[in-house]
Parts: C-alpha cells; structure tokens; sequence
C-alpha cells in the first residue's frame, strides 16, 4: 500500500475523500488535504520576522493572522464550492494578496524575499534531486495496468518544450495541467492535458505557440517510434540518436505499404539518417505542426508514422532521386533548406514526393474547343486532373455564344453557362477522395457574347441551372476594352465562332482585328452581337465582383506581351489563384510547379541578407526543375507541355513579417521600396541559377525565338507593353539597383525553364512553417483559426513584442485587441508608429497594395496573386482600384475583399466581436454584417474558401 508521508494516511483515502473536499499539490507531486494550519504558520512567522515576539504584539498578529487565514480559505471554497485541487503557489499567492489588502505592506515584503529565497534554495538544489513518481496520480497504460504518473519525465518534457523561449512558465504549465489530471488517467490524455495547458497561454505570450508544439511532439513521438517499432516513446534530446535510427525502419515500412517508392532504399539511408536535425522540430508554431500531422503526414491505418523531420528527408528524396551525380548530398542540401524553413515546396510535393504516385504539380490551364466532343474531353480532362492534382485553369473563350448557328444540327447553340454548371459538378464530385475540394476556374474574354451572364454565375438569385455556387471565374481582358472604359467608348460583343481569331490576337494586331470586325457589323456582315457602352459593362463587371466576389478582373494582353513564350502561342488564361501566365492549346495544358521563399529567414541585422538568398534561391530552383522530370502526369497534354517549355513558378511569403523585422509599415513608400528591392535580387538569382542549370542539362526545347534568347528580360518587356498601348495608359516605375547587363548576355545562350516566377497565395504552407501568406497586409493581430484541425489563437508575435518594449503588454491590451478584432488603431495608449506598423489589411490604403505589386510585377515573368482590400467600397473607390492596377500594369489581381462604405463603422475592425474564423458556409469576417447595411444596398462578397487568407484548409496550389 503507497502511503502518503505528508500526512501518513494511504492514498486510497485520499483518493476517497468527500465532495466538496479541497487538495493541496505539493511541489514535489505529491496530493495533500487542504487545512487552515500551514497559512496560519505562515502568516504568523512573517509577522513574527517583521514585528517580533513580544506581548504588545502578540494579541494583534494573532487576530490579524486568524482574519487573514480565513479570508484565504474563504477566497478557495468560493471558487471551488464542490472542491478540487490547488497548488501550493497558488495558495502563496492569495497570502501575498490578503497581506497587501491588509495594508500589511512590510510583512508582505518580507514574505515575498522568504519566497524568493526559498525558490532560488529549490532551484540550486534541483539538480541533485530525482523527481518521484506522482504518489496520487495513476497513468492507465494501453495494456490497461495503472502505474504512478513519472513526474520526472513530465518534467523533462516540459522543459524541453520552454528551452530556449523567453518568458514561458514551465512551473505554470505543470501546475495547470496537474489540475486536469486523475487517478487513472489514459496514458495519452496525459499529453492532451500538457498541449491543451500550453495552449491557452498563447494570447499572454506567443513563444508559447511553440512550447504547445514541442509537448504536441511527444505524442508525435511516441506514435510513430512506436510504430516502427525503434522506442515506445523519446524525449526531444534523445530524438539525436532516434531519428537516425528511425528512418530506415521508416523507408522499410512505407515500401511494405505500398506508400513510399521502392527506389528510396536505394539511398545511403545512414548518411541521410545522420544528416536529420532534430533541433528543428522546436521551430514550428502549434497551427504548423498540428497542420502537418493531420494531413500531410503519412499514416497506415489511422497511425502517423511520419516524424517531422522524416517528412522532410522524404520530400528531399523524392525531388532527389533523378539526380544523376552526388545523389544523397543532393537530398541533404535539399532537406536542409526545407527543414530550415527558408523555402518551402508547394503541398502538392510536399504531399506526394517520394511516393508512387508523384504527382508533384500545383496549377494546371487548359483550353476548352468549340465541339462536343472536345467540350467534355475537357471535362474529362477536369476531373483527372482533380483526381490527383492542384488547382485548374479552364480557357472557356473558343466556345460558341448563346443563339450562335450549329451546322450540324442546324440549331442554336446554348452558349457556354450550360456546360460551366457541368464543370461545377465534376469539381465537387472529384476530390481526390476526400483528401482536398477540386477547384476550378473559369476564365472568358470580354468581348465574348456570354459575358454578361457568365458575369452573374455566382448569384445567389435567378435561375438556378444557370449558376455555378462552387466554380470561380474570371474576366480575361483585352486593353482594348480598358481604353473604351477610359475614353468612354462603345463594346461590342461577339460569338468566337464568327471572328474566332480575336482569340490567338493580342495587342495592336488584336485592335486592328476587332475594329474590323466592328465595322462588319454596321454593314450586316454579322448577325448575331451586341454593343452596348464600355463603361456599363465594366460597372456590372465591377458591381458583381462586389457582390459575388467574382469574375476576378485579369488583364490579357500584359499576360501575352510580357510573355517570354509569345513566339509559340498564346496566354489564354491564368490559374485557380491567378500567378500563373502560361500558353495553352489543344495539345498542350500548362503545368507549373511552385515553392516559396520565406523572406523572414532573410532578414539580417534589419536588411535583407542577399548572399544567403542568392543561395536559397540557386536550390530553389534546382529543386522546382527536378519536378518536371520525376512528375506523375495524369493526361499526356501536360507532359507534352512541361517537358516542352520547363515552367516553373518560384514565389515568396513572409512579406509582412520581413516589413515587421525592418520596422516599416506595409502602407509606406519604405515597404513599396521593399517590395521591388526584394523582388528584383529573387529575379536575378532565379535567372542566374536556371542559366546555370542551362549550362549543365541544357536549355529547353522551345528556347529559340523566346524573349529569353533575345536577351529580353521581364523589366524590359515592359517596353514591349508600353509600345502596344500606344506609349500611353501605363505607368511603371522602372528603376533597378542591380547591374542586368551580364544577365542579359547570359540567358542569350540558354536557360533552363521557360518561365521561373510565379507568387502564389501560400494559404497552408506559410501556416506550416508559421509566417505571414505570401504577399499579405495582416488580416489580424488577434483572431482564432479554426480549421479540420481545431481552433488555433493566433497573435502577432512582432507586436506583443513591441509592447513589452514600451511596457504595455499586459492582461488589458489582451482584452483590448480582442475587443477590436485585433485592431490597434483605437487603443489609446499604443503609440501612432506602432499604430502605423501594425495596420492590418483593410487598415492599410489600397493604393499601397497595387504600388507594391507593381513593383513587384515588373521583375516577374509570370504574375502573383494579389487580393485587394477595400475599405469603405464604393462604385468609385472600386472603379479607381481597378483601372490603377490595369494602369500600373499589373497582369492579375485575385479576391476583393470589401468592407462597404455603408457599413466601414460596424466592421470587424471595430465590432468588438472575435470570432473563431469560419472554415466552411459562406459567413464573411470581413464582410459586413447584415444589420450593418440597408435593405436596398447590396453587401459585400462572402469572404471566399479558396485560398482565403482566413482558410488555412485551402491546398489548391499551395
């Protein structure tokens, strides 16, 4: 029978005591009943240390002592009227409090130093002492027996977890989750109850994100060490011996499987066993490492056996194992930069790298043919595609116009909205089996019959076989059309099948074809077209944008004429999430593969470390290039494609953040100077390191005739577009801090891929790897994520820090910034530089936004997916975005996001209601709530899913 030496009475009756009955946790574990006597010695010795023993005084400590001891014991049974269990601090807490209360300020101080004193005495004797079981506290096994909770190894655990982070409380997470402990407790909720303390404490210091993700990997460890059968469990220090013996028992079971490539054994598995870096299991942020585990960590049986930097290994073998030369250093380097967190892959590498089904690509375009048959080929094409791909891209513009002739029926067609409900469907009905939605995107030239009604595809009113609620769909735009906008002129409208090469024409020559076209009309020439002014057009365009938050307005010709591949076809479309420019056709569908840059890990001393991102960048783009090769392509089209051009989109993200670690706030000429600064040392790396691929593979097959071969860099092909709008309706900042001139002289003699950079959205990597997405203001300084992986409380690190700079973190800024939705802009006592630094996204101008990109723009070959944020939209405000974007020759811009000019007051900035953000309905957080507008004003779009700054589920591209 255990005994319990504090009080001599077995545990069992401890155990047993009555509802109602109070317990003391003991520092050293152990589980004592709650009595008055201990705080009245307590009190009574620091009243005798200050005040002495003598009859004069005798009486009042007495008194004072008997009122204090009540005042504690009342304060505990009050807060726990069915009893429960304290700490022995918490409990010397309330003394302290009762003291000053008192107004006994000296005794009280001489109590705080005997505390202070007795910790440090404990603290320089601990690493003599040897933690004892818990002598009250069963841990159930899985084999069902019952063994004393090990408070040694709670305690080395939790320790490891705070090594390292300022201002973590290991002492507090161990109280707290002692508290939610039993006798009899299953062994894993021993861990729940760890993560679950740690948690909590996020929103008092965010280096707590990172303690909950160090104890969440116990649990990470024990599973799958477990599993592959190396150690029933492991603390974080001995994963330095573990993890090399881990992964060939890792790679052995994943072949068993049917999970992994056989080829992966053939690797020197000791050599990159010894090469894992268990330290850098301490990086992620809880959101990260719980978003890994739940999907996209390998598991057999509902059992994750994938440890992280296992995952990591894994990802590098598989984007490895083409190498011809220095294979397994290869996979080093490109481990090392992935488990760095300096660069990220997108999710569908990181997903399927290594496996046997490789299909490693994020973003496929197509091209739908005016024919039956060739219609659902695409769709075809669609659902195979989401079957074990990313996102899509669907080029809808050759299909005939609604009313349009059909020869071989000699009937009408029924336009293009019917078969965009089909393609709809397919999208939701193939879903890679549940493992991500199908997405799709629908894009349409302006100048296409179908326009206005494909405009309202995502209306919630009007007949219902007409509308696609799951699709997205987009605007392709022709400057010509833009003119018309801005000159006030007249847009005609026609069917592809009467002018069906306004499709293949860009530019001047697409002008010159169109006017033709419009002066066959007034002579009877066409029959079937509508002209109506281009300014009532683009008001619907812009109006149902607000509305629905679609068609997304993308701007053709700058896709085309910037285009190193203009000499072999056409951009007829972007992407899902609008970064990607590439050609497409009935033989080939575009493929592109992405990764990002984390721009925080490039950040050194306040200066962007440019030698250290010319090396990031170098294995980038060598990592992206392998793609191509080891690829599983589900259609031939887009391995005709791939291997033909070599495309390749290298982004970033982190961008707020780096603006954070340089102090500069993102509305700020600084953060436009920024953004082209970082954005051009990327371009010029990324060039370099695909010609020196060049120099070793060679260059790709349609090299010759490419902007490229001229020597024509994405800065310069902005002369290109400037000469096509007729050296007008452009303005772009054009200057560079690096020398171009070898670099141009350079790709002249072969480069490797076709196109090279690509900003894609980055909506769960940069969750993984815990830093801002992609090119994004802040939505929020404090808001609560909630995902398939539960709710997650996120706070800006930056900005906590800050505030304990200046001494004004504290538990009321806490309830402050929940109050405003995580704004700081109406807390009074936060400074205006920090106001200015920490504006989130619909506190930050437009304009700031749009100047960025621009920047940004003219470095990239490809595009980046832009969200705008509007606050107080109106028809004006949006009409002015927009013709800014297309004038500062922006190629794609993504969502909007709008607060209206109606209800800009009753906004989440400043409604005081914090919400867990939803992952699924069409609820808005940044959409204004109902009551915030007239009945007659229309509302702003639904905050989208796909990719949404707010919707860490989202893994079409990345």
């Amino acid at each position: 029978m255990q005994i319990d030496t504090a009080r001599e009475r077995p545990l069992e009756d401890i155990a047993a005591t009555a509802p109602g009955q109070l317990r003391v946790i003991k520092r050293n574990g152990t589980v004592v009943p709650y009595t008055d006597d201990k705080i009245t010695v307590a009190i009574s010795k620091a009243f005798l240390a200050v005040e002495g023993s003598s009859a004069s005084t005798s009486s009042r400590i007495h008194d004072t002592v008997a009122r204090l001891t009540e005042q504690v014991t009342t304060t505990f049974r009050r807060r726990m009227p069915s009893g429960g269990t304290i700490h022995i601090e918490e409990i010397q807490d309330q003394v302290e409090l009762a003291l000053m209360r008192a107004g006994e300020h000296k005794v009280a101080r001489d109590y705080v130093i005997y505390r202070e004193g007795r910790a440090q005495e404990r603290k320089r004797s601990a690493g003599d002492e040897i933690a004892q079981p818990h002598p009250s506290i069963r841990v159930k096994k899985a084999d069902g027996s019952l063994q004393p909770l090990d408070m040694g190894r709670l305690q080395t655990i939790i320790a490891e977890a705070c090594e390292g982070l300022a201002e973590v409380d290991g002492a507090l997470i161990e109280r707290e989750t002692l508290k939610n402990l039993y006798d009899g407790v299953d062994e894993k909720d021993v861990n729940t109850a760890l993560v679950m303390t740690a948690r909590t404490l996020v929103e008092r210091e965010p280096n707590y994100s990172q303690v909950t993700a160090r104890l969440l990997m116990d649990t990470l460890r024990a599973e799958g060490l477990g599993f592959l059968g190396v150690a029933e469990s492991a603390t974080h220090h001995e994963m330095a011996e573990f993890y090399a013996q881990a992964l060939p028992a890792y790679i052995a079971k994943g072949v068993e499987f049917e999970l992994l490539d056989p080829k992966l054994q053939g690797y020197d598995l000791p050599k990159l066993g010894a090469a894992l870096n268990h330290e850098r299991d301490g990086q992620f942020t809880y959101l990260g490492l719980q978003t890994l585990y739940d999907r996209y960590f390998i598991h057999k049986d509902g059992v994750r056996f994938e440890l992280p930097q296992i995952f990591f290994m894994r990802v590098a073998m598989g984007l490895a194992i083409e190498e011809k030369v220095n294979r397994e250093e290869r996979a080093i380097e490109f481990y090392n930069l992935l488990s760095s967190f300096d660069y990220m892959a997108s999710t569908p590498t990181l997903f399927n790298a290594g496996t046997l089904r490789p299909q490693l690509s994020s973003c496929y375009l197509t091209t739908v043919p005016d024919d039956l048959g060739g219609i659902y080929d695409a769709i075809r094409d669609n659902a195979l595609l989401s079957k074990f791909a990313g996102g899509l891209g669907n080029d809808w513009t050759p299909v005939r116009a609604l009313g349009a002739y059909i020869k071989g029926t000699n009937g009408k067609s029924q336009g293009v909205v019917p078969f965009l409900k089909v393609v709809n469907d397919t999208a939701v009905a193939v879903n890679q089996g549940g493992k991500r939605k199908g997405a799709v995107c629908a894009y349409l030239e302006t100048w296409h019959l179908d326009i206005e009604e494909f405009i309202e595809l995502r209306k919630n009113t009007g007949d219902d076989r007409r509308r696609t609620h799951d699709m997205n769909t987009a605007n392709w735009i022709p400057d010509l059309f833009m003119k018309r906008v801005f000159e006030d002129g007249q847009w005609t409208l026609f069917s592809p099948s009467d002018v069906p090469d306004l499709h293949d024409l860009t530019g001047r020559a697409f002008e010159e074809r169109y006017e033709y076209y419009e002066e066959l009309t007034k002579y009877g020439k066409l029959k079937l077209f509508k002209t109506l002014p281009a300014k009532d057009l683009w008001r619907k365009m812009l109006s149902m944008l607000f509305e629905t938050g679609h068609p997304w307005l993308t701007f053709k010709d700058p896709c085309n004429l910037r285009s190193p591949q203009q000499h072999v076809g056409v951009v007829h479309s972007s992407n899902l999430c609008t970064e990607i420019t590439l050609n497409t056709n009935q033989d080939e569908i575009a493929v592109c593969n992405l990764g990002s840059i984390n721009m925080v890990n490039h950040i050194k001393d306040g200066k962007l470390d440019t030698a250290k991102l010319e090396r990031t960048v170098r294995t980038a783009v060598r990592m992206l290039d392998n793609v191509i090769d080891i690829n599983y392509y589900s259609v031939p089209q887009a391995k005709n494609a791939n291997f033909k051009h070599r495309p390749v989109g290298l982004g970033l993200m982190g961008f707020q953040d780096a603006l954070y670690l340089q102090h500069i706030p993102y509305g700020s000429d600084a953060a436009v100077a920024f953004a082209d600064q970082s954005m051009e040392a990327i371009s010029y790396f990324a060039i370099q390191a695909s010609c020196d691929l060049a120099d070793e593979r060679g260059s790709y097959s349609t090299f010759d005739g490419s902007l490229w071969s001229q020597g024509v860099l994405p800065l310069d092909s902005l002369d290109i577009l400037t000469e096509q709008r007729g050296n007008k309706y452009i303005e772009v900042d054009r200057s560079q801090t690096l020398d171009w001139a070898p670099i141009r002289e350079r790709v002249k003699k072969g480069i490797r891929n076709s196109n090279i950079m690509a900003i894609a959205p980055t909506a769960t990597i940069s969750n993984i790897i815990g830093v801002s997405q992609s090119i994004e203001p802040t939505y929020q300084n404090l808001y609560v994520k909630s995902n398939l992986s539960g709710e997650f409380t996120v706070i800006n690190p930056y900005l906590v820090h800050d505030l304990k700079a200046r001494g004004l973190w504290d538990p009321v800024m806490v309830n402050d910034l929940k109050y405003y939705d995580g704004s700081v802009q109406q807390i009074e006592r936060i400074p205006q530089d920090l106001k200015d630094l920490y504006a989130t996204a619909f506190e930050v101008e437009t304009r700031w936004i749009v100047e960025a990109a621009s920047r940004r723009q003219k470095w990239i070959d490809q595009a980046q997916s832009l969200n705008l944020y509007i606050a107080g939209a109106s028809g004006k405000k949006l009409d002015v975005t927009y013709r800014m974007a297309w004038f500062r020759g922006l190629k794609t811009t993504y969502y909007l996001r709008a607060l209206a000019a109606t209800s800009t007051e009753k906004s989440t900035i400043n409604t005081g209601k914090l919400n867990a953000v939803s992952s699924g309905g069409n609820e808005s957080k940044q959409a204004a709530p109902a009551a915030a507008e007239p009945a007659h004003e229309p509302k702003p779009a639904p905050v989208p899913l796909a990719c949404s700054i707010d919707n860490p589920d989202c893994e079409a591209c990345q």
